[in-house]
């Protein structure tokens, strides 16, 4: 049988290893829900215990993430990329129980040559991202592709931020 053909997800011509800021999405396989747990804080007495009242409107109950075992090796991960690329750096990130969003930006051109697609910095960061993971984790945990945005200005940037900011509350008034 015949497998689909996959619609590229990549801007054609693109160098994803170029300065500037990147949206990523990485989700585990088959979105299993492993790496967090949201939930609602404590509210205040006297306020409603969701974090939305019966309109849809949002509550007082504050989303925190609870970081799982996969999601605490993720974390230590991200974190340390700094240490593997002087050029690059995570401005911001959520580690969502079937997904994580990073905002990425890149400072100058490493010189590595004219980069494929696979052989970009963001390609690269996903890549080792995902293997050092899964070394300590023993076994692959993620999809094999990834999602990613090209940040197109700072009111992009910014809307990019206050999303990866307000996801975990979206988490729990969607689901």
């Amino acid at each position: 049988m015949e497998m689909p053909q996959r619609k590229p997800n990549r801007i054609k011509e693109y160098d994803y290893s170029q300065e500037g800021s990147y949206f990523v999405t990485i989700c585990t396989q088959d979105r299993k829900k492993m790496l967090s747990r949201i939930s609602v804080g404590t509210p205040l007495p006297g306020c409603p215990e969701k974090p939305w009242d019966d309109s849809g409107h949002p509550g007082t109950g504050v989303p925190t993430t609870e970081l799982l075992w996969h999601g605490k090796v993720a974390d230590k991960y991200i974190r340390q990329m700094d240490a593997f690329y002087d050029h690059l750096s995570v401005d911001k990130f959520v580690i969502m129980p079937d997904h994580i969003h990073l905002l990425i930006t890149i400072h100058g051109h490493p010189g590595r040559g004219v980069p494929t697609k696979r052989t970009s910095e963001i390609a690269r960061f996903v890549g080792t991202f995902k293997r050092f993971c899964n070394k300590k984790y023993g076994e692959n945990i993620w999809q094999g592709r990834y999602y990613d945005h090209v940040i197109r200005n700072q009111q992009d940037y910014n809307e990019i931020w206050e999303y990866i900011e307000n996801n975990p509350r979206k988490w729990m008034i969607t689901r």
